[in-house]
């Protein structure tokens, strides 16, 4: 029998994967937070910033005459910076030309500013967020507030204000880093064992019927072949799984209790054949023997006597194996059958002629009663023409000399019935169960009734597989009667 190492169980299998999927999610949270955080932060400071450029117009007029007037632009350029030092002031004309400007070290590498994004916030006061291009570092953009810069109501140019210098960002990056460091690491780290624990304890009460279901194949793999999922428990795809295993179990034991049961006929067949070839082989080794030796002693007579009877008992012989297959055929259910209409009154007065000279040996007399509007029946004509012939066999047998036997064929319902009937002594109520067994006969060593005592057995066998009942009534030293049902066509 395997281990099942727990690394590679299916609850441990799938715990894994769902711890996989935590860490991914996770990281993505902190990542989308970030951003999200990031992008709340600047669009919070560039609303509250909205209108500083405006503000600082109203303390100073950058142009003169159409001309920048630097001292005045310089003093209150250094005035704001002075009181917010996160601030990079930018004066810049009408195309986005920067004209002069005021930051921390003067390290500016854009000579010119997209006005795009200058317009859109000057369109919507501010009230939206808007990202414009961050002269010292080329490609970024960044948060901004600005404002038009208007001399006799023409437009001289536009003032810029960077609300986050790289100073600022420097500081502000280094500390965020730090922040989400911690708050990110402890966050995660919680709702990682969290979910993990929670995740342990729900996957393991939705595998726990998977559980079940793996313990009962590994039963049935070990040899129990009784063992069954309990379906009551089991929901979804778990529960056609089941009753697919069930009913897959129940036609392996069905099909290995056939095959015992085969085996089992086939040791009887043996045993039969074995036992019942050895008397009428006996008789004939017998007579043949005797032949031989007094082969000179003999009269022709006597030759004769012994030739017929050498001659009786290897007819006997061929019957019996004859009827030992044929039992042997249908027991193991490899018959073949041909359903088909046919008339059953032909098939009844054919029998009756086949077996009236046999009967008038015996001084018996058959006697019909077949109703002339019978339907067509519905069964294997061969075989219950086998049937048919084994009852009169039977009834001829039993019948004694003088005797009477009646055939009678009547319309029923949906079915023609067929009735066998036969004077002589009759059938004790208590043999009656057991004549359709293999080799029971009725009195046999008082009436010496000879036979192979397969005919009933045959009957009943070739009947079953058909669905067709037979059904025998008997009153002592009376009559006996067989009768069956044949379902009519259509």
């Amino acid at each position: 029998m395997k281990i099942q190492l727990p690394g590679k169980s299916l609850y441990w299998r799938i715990s894994m994967s769902f711890l996989a999927i935590l860490i991914i999610l996770g990281l993505a949270y902190v990542l989308i937070t970030v951003i999200a955080t990031n992008r709340y932060y600047n669009e919070t400071t560039q609303r509250l910033n909205a209108h500083v450029a405006e503000s600082m117009l109203a303390e100073v007029s950058p142009f003169t005459n159409g001309e920048v007037n630097e001292e005045s632009v310089s003093k209150i350029m250094h005035s704001m910076m002075a009181v917010n030092p996160t601030l990079e002031v930018y004066l810049l004309d009408k195309t986005g030309k920067i004209l002069t400007f005021v930051v921390f070290d003067k390290k500016v590498k854009l000579s010119n500013i997209d006005l795009g994004p200058v317009k859109s916030f000057i369109h919507y006061g501010g009230e939206k967020y808007v990202l414009g291009d961050d002269p010292r570092n080329p490609g970024k953009k960044t948060i901004f507030s600005a404002a038009e810069v208007r001399e006799n109501d023409m437009l001289q140019g536009y003032v810029y204000l960077v609300l986050a210098s790289e100073q600022y960002e420097n500081i502000t990056s280094a500390l965020l880093g730090s922040y989400w460091l911690r708050v990110g690491t402890n966050a995660f780290i919680l709702t990682l064992l969290a979910a993990f624990t929670i995740g342990l304890i729900l996957i393991y009460f939705l595998t726990r019927n998977l559980r079940v279901v793996i313990k009962t194949f590994r039963q049935f793999e070990n040899g129990n072949l009784k063992a069954r999922i309990p379906e009551e428990n089991m929901k979804g795809e778990l529960s056609t799984l089941s009753h697919t295993f069930n009913n897959m179990a129940d036609t392996i034991l069905k099909n290995i209790d056939a095959l015992k049961e085969v085996d089992s006929l086939r040791r009887e067949l043996i045993a039969n054949v074995s036992h019942d070839l050895r008397n009428p082989l006996a008789v004939i080794h017998g007579y043949i023997e005797t032949l031989i030796i007094k082969e000179k002693n003999l009269s022709d007579e006597e030759r004769m006597k012994y030739l017929q009877i050498v001659l009786n008992g290897s007819e006997k012989l061929k019957h019996l194996v004859s009827d030992l297959f044929e039992l042997s055929k249908l027991e193991t259910q490899q018959i073949t059958l041909h359903i088909e209409p046919f008339f059953i009154n032909e098939l009844v007065q054919d029998a009756v002629s086949n077996l009236r000279l046999m009967a008038e040996r015996k001084n018996i007399t058959i006697k019909t009663d077949i109703s002339t509007s019978l339907p067509l029946v519905e069964a294997d004509i061969s075989m219950m023409e086998r049937v048919i012939q084994n009852l009169m066999d039977n009834a001829i047998h039993y019948t004694p000399e003088k005797g009477t036997i009646i055939l009678n064929v009547n319309m029923m319902e949906r079915e023609v019935e067929v009735n066998i009937s036969n004077s002589g002594d009759g059938i004790p109520e208590k043999d009656i169960p057991y004549i359709f067994n293999r080799y029971y006969k009725v009195n046999k060593e008082k009436s010496g009734i000879g036979g192979s005592g397969l005919g009933l057995a045959i009957v009943r066998k070739i009947l079953d597989i058909q669905n067709i009942p037979i059904h025998v009534r008997s009153t002592p030293g009376e009559f006996t009667t067989f009768s069956m049902l044949i379902p009519v066509y259509g």
